[in-house]
């Protein structure tokens, strides 16, 4: 079982004649073709024309630099991707569709209105239920079906551009509808902008007088806070108790440096004065007119003691009393020092006194200071509260002067604008007679070439054998040789039933020409209409009686089914009326492993028929694989719609390996001979009781072109 399993899966596409059935049936196909191409141009010729055209709109700010709100150019909000994709759903939306419709009365139009332009198939299909009445349908949504059905909106990619596109079978309404449907949207737009700024008035107003009066109430509270904490503004906006802090500050901090310095100052004096030092490096000692007079004195005396010296001696009077004069005058100088010393010293005790009061009043401001920061910090919060409410009704208030300006001037600025708009089309885009017809021709051209390949191969005409099968070698079986003795039919009589036995001895004794054959047609009628896998048949009669296996093949294959015809026969009777040459491989170079499938299958001369014929290997080493015939019988049945085997002069014995399930055995009949009857008789009695004869009378000797046949 596993043995005809693998036969049966050993077989390949032959595309020579898969593509030759295309070739065949050439006349099907294109009359088919021209069949349909003609559909397709009547079609076309009748169908109603139907014309296109669009409306191009530009999603863009139109708002003019000059009545901009008070805002940033940047700020003004621009739709994106969302958005403008938003706009292409409201510009399909049912208000712009039925307004639309509204204004240019498309529910008059038999186009618009399935129930009104209802055509007798479209009334019969709903009389019957096969089909939904439109007239249960409100004309109005009857309308807007048809108009979304012709109306096609998109947005062109990576852009703010969308497309209203509209098609008619009136050019006139193609343009009209989608310039109608743009404005209707320009003008929904509008109105929307139109509503909007009358809510925002509406709604600004009520909340602008009463931000009023909370602004007044905030500002009133600072006023009183600030009157109630004395919190009085001084420069740079602050209060008068810290600018006062800052200012005694500062003067502490001049008075105690004017201090140190009067110190310092006195200490140096008072060295001075101990020590006996020189007074003139200190500053505020010479800087007295007095001890500046004594010094200029001094200077003249010391002048004058030098110019006497010059001309008296130093006891004189004059000198002495010179000299008396100047002591005095040193006397005085240290007098005034000392005076000077102690005014300065006295400075610096009204210092230290006027800085212990500033120290004082520093200390009471601070305390001052503090109770005003956090005094200011509550007044703070109030003059916040009272900026914010000013600022919001500042704005609120620029918003309403702006809406309702535009209101009073009834200026809407609009998002969108029609940059395109659609023309009356000149020429339909529906029906296309030429790419129509052209489709129709190569569409229906293809699709019956691909329905006449399929049926080849799904019918297994377009079938062979695999490459490569090899066949292993066995034993030799020897096949048996007709048995033609006498002695057989006599045998045959009594073993058959009597009204068998009576029939045969009639024929015998009579020797009637015509033993119940039928002609070559028959038998191929047989073959198709039982559909038959195999035909087997046994020639008693020699060579010439296997014209029959020859001619009911090529009948069987002109009927248009697969056929391949084995030639068994010694001599090679049958293959040779069918090939140019004896020599071609055949069954005995496959049994004998020295051939393939592809290679022991030929053409024949005179049909589409195929051939193995007998071979070129020795006979003797082909039968030792003789076993294997079931096999390549299997492989054969496969690929071919028939399998016709010329067996020869052979008996039921003999083509035991060569039968099956579907199979019908001949007998070939030239004449009327005792040959034919014996043969008969042991293959009924030995398991074919369906044995048919056949018989080529009437036909041309194979080998010669048959009537209406060619060479191939």
């Amino acid at each position: 079982m596993s043995g005809t399993q693998s036969a049966a899966a050993d077989i390949d596409v032959d595309l020579r004649q898969l593509f030759a059935s295309l070739a065949r049936n050439w006349l099907r196909i294109l009359g088919v073709t021209l069949v349909l191409t003609a559909i397709a141009l009547a079609f076309a010729l009748t169908a109603t024309p139907k014309y296109k055209s669009e409306t191009r709109l530009l999603i863009e700010t139109q708002e003019s630099v000059f009545t901009r709100p008070d805002m940033g150019a940047g700020d003004r909000p621009i739709l994106d991707e969302e958005g403008v994709t938003s706009q292409v759903e409201v510009i399909s939306a049912t208000d712009i569709l039925g307004k639309v419709a509204t204004d240019l009365k498309l529910a008059q139009l038999a186009e618009f209105d399935d129930a009104a332009g209802m055509s007798f198939l479209g009334r019969f299909l709903t009389i019957v239920g096969l089909k939904n009445d439109p007239g249960e349908i409100p004309a109005e949504e009857r309308v807007l079906k048809a108009m979304r059905e012709k109306l096609n909106v998109y947005r062109v990619e990576k852009s703010r551009v969308i497309v209203i596109e509209f098609s008619s079978q009136d050019p006139k309404l193609a343009a009209e509808i989608p310039n109608a449907i743009a404005d209707t949207y320009i003008a929904v737009q509008g109105g929307a902008k139109l509503e909007s700024n009358s809510a925002a008035t509406g709604w600004l107003a009520p909340e602008i007088e009463d931000l009023s009066k909370r602004v007044r109430d905030a500002e009133a509270k600072v006023a009183d806070y600030r009157a109630q904490s004395d919190l009085l503004l001084g420069q740079n906006n602050s209060t008068l108790a810290t600018q006062q802090l800052s200012e005694l500050s500062s003067e502490l901090t001049r008075l105690r440096a004017g201090r140190a310095a009067s110190e310092a100052t006195a200490e140096s004096v008072r060295k001075a004065l101990r020590g006996g030092g020189s007074l003139d490096a200190i500053p505020e000692v010479l800087s007295s007119n007095l001890i500046q007079r004594l010094r200029d004195r001094q200077v003249q005396l010391k002048s004058d003691i030098a110019d006497l010296s010059t001309t008296l001696l130093e006891g004189h009077p004059r000198i002495r009393a010179l000299r008396s004069q100047l002591s005095d005058l040193d006397r005085q100088i240290r007098v005034e020092a000392e005076k000077v010393l102690a005014a300065m010293i006295t400075e610096a005790q009204t210092a230290q006194a006027r800085e212990a009061q500033l120290v004082a009043d520093v200390n009471k401001l601070k305390a001052q200071a503090a109770r005003a920061g956090e005094q200011e910090v509550q007044l703070n919060a109030l003059e916040r509260e009272a900026n914010a409410q000013r600022q919001l009704l500042e704005s609120y208030m620029t918003r309403y002067r702006e809406a309702s300006s535009r209101q009073d001037r009834n200026y809407l600025p609009f998002d969108a604008r029609v940059f395109s708009r659609a023309t009356v089309p000149s020429e339909p885009y529906f029906p296309k007679i030429v790419p129509i017809v052209g489709a129709a021709f190569v569409g229906s051209l293809l699709l019956m070439a691909v329905i006449t390949l399929l049926s080849e191969l799904f019918s297994g005409r377009a079938m062979r054998p695999a490459a490569g099968v090899r066949l292993d070698p066995v034993e030799v079986v020897e096949m048996p040789p007709v048995r033609d003795a006498a002695d057989d039919i006599a045998e045959a009589r009594l073993a058959a039933p009597a009204r068998e036995a009576t029939q045969v001895e009639e024929e015998k004794m009579s020797h009637r020409p015509n033993l119940g054959e039928i002609d070559i047609e028959k038998a191929a009628e047989k073959l198709i209409a039982g559909g038959a896998g195999r035909a087997i048949f046994i020639s008693p009669q020699g060579d010439d009686a296997a014209a029959s296996s020859i001619l009911v093949a090529r009948e069987v294959s002109d009927a248009g089914l697969r056929v391949i015809l084995l030639d068994l026969t010694a001599s090679g009777a049958a293959s040779r009326a069918m090939l140019e040459s004896v020599l071609f491989p055949g069954i005995t170079n496959l049994l004998s492993s020295q051939a393939q499938f592809s290679d022991v299958i030929h053409p024949d001369q005179f049909s589409d028929c195929h051939v193995i014929p007998v071979g070129t290997a020795d006979p003797v080493r082909a039968m030792r694989a003789a076993d294997r015939l079931p096999i390549i019988m299997q492989s054969l049945t496969t690929a071919y719609d028939l399998v016709v085997v010329e067996c020869g002069a052979t008996d039921a014995q003999g083509i035991r390996r060569l039968a099956g399930e579907d199979t019908e055995v001949f007998v070939s009949v030239l004449e009327a001979a005792d040959s034919v009857v014996q043969a008969t008789v042991k293959l009924i009695e030995n398991g074919y009781p369906d044995v048919i004869l056949v018989t080529p009378a009437g036909h041309d000797t194979p080998g010669t072109p048959l009537p209406g046949k060619s060479a191939a």
